[in-house]
């Protein structure tokens, strides 16, 4: 019922001018989901070895805190920041650079944070809708935020002597690597939602500023981002 009343769309008041090119990126997404996403998740998940599919997923975890601490930082959540840091130092070292969780167990859990969270803490709005190939929703005030983290991350200014695109590449990957997992098990929740919906695009919209606002007022979820069983 949510579903349905959440299907009758008001282009303006929704703040969503180019509603009919988000329509059609969006279906453009769902296919690519479909026929990509889905598939490589389900050879990443079934063949790969439990222990290997944890070790690369704390990895990049783990390789994401410094943008996580300097984003703590930078909203004033002091103790988030000092929990992030020592969660770094402590897989690092201990953990083996980061392969193994060794900070949770401590209480250190994940706590991430990013730069359009940390804009919508400072009052800024998330800015016309905009769905993007292949990444989804992300308005203009997620899409600065995800190119300020690249920026932010170590990673985009190491090794100091290696080629501009080179660093940025890796930084790339890093940055879509990082959520893919979340990403593709959440496609098949996400599709079930919207499976009772009459305009599955709106739901689609409403569901990700919801949650976005969430985010920003309460924090990212830690439990979103803990590896898979």
């Amino acid at each position: 019922m949510l579903c349905g009343c959440a299907s009758t769309p008001d282009t303006a008041g929704e703040n969503d001018p180019i509603e009919p090119a988000n329509r059609a990126v969006y279906k453009f997404d769902q296919v690519f989901d479909q026929y990509v996403v889905l598939p490589v998740a389900g050879v990443y998940v079934i063949y790969m070895p439990p222990p290997l599919r944890h070790g690369l997923h704390n990895v990049l975890t783990n390789l994401d805190l410094p943008v996580t601490f300097t984003n703590d930082v930078l909203q004033g959540e002091f103790k988030k920041a000092g929990k992030s840091l020592g969660r770094f130092a402590f897989n690092t070292t201990v953990g083996l650079g980061g392969i193994v969780d060794v900070a949770t167990p401590a209480g250190l859990a994940y706590e991430p944070a990013d730069f359009g969270q940390t804009l919508g803490r400072y009052g800024f709005g998330e800015g016309p809708f905009l769905v993007l190939p292949f990444i989804g929703p992300d308005p203009p005030r997620d899409l600065i935020g995800d190119a300020a983290d690249m920026t932010i991350d170590p990673l985009m200014h190491l090794p100091p002597g290696a080629p501009f695109w080179e660093r940025f590449t890796d930084t790339v990957v890093l940055h879509i690597g990082s959520p893919f997992e979340v990403h593709a098990r959440n496609i098949v929740l996400r599709r079930e939602l919207e499976k009772g919906s009459v305009d599955p695009y709106v739901t689609m919209r409403s569901v990700y500023r919801q949650l976005r606002e969430e985010e920003i007022s309460k924090g990212l979820p830690e439990s979103e981002y803990a590896p898979p069983k």
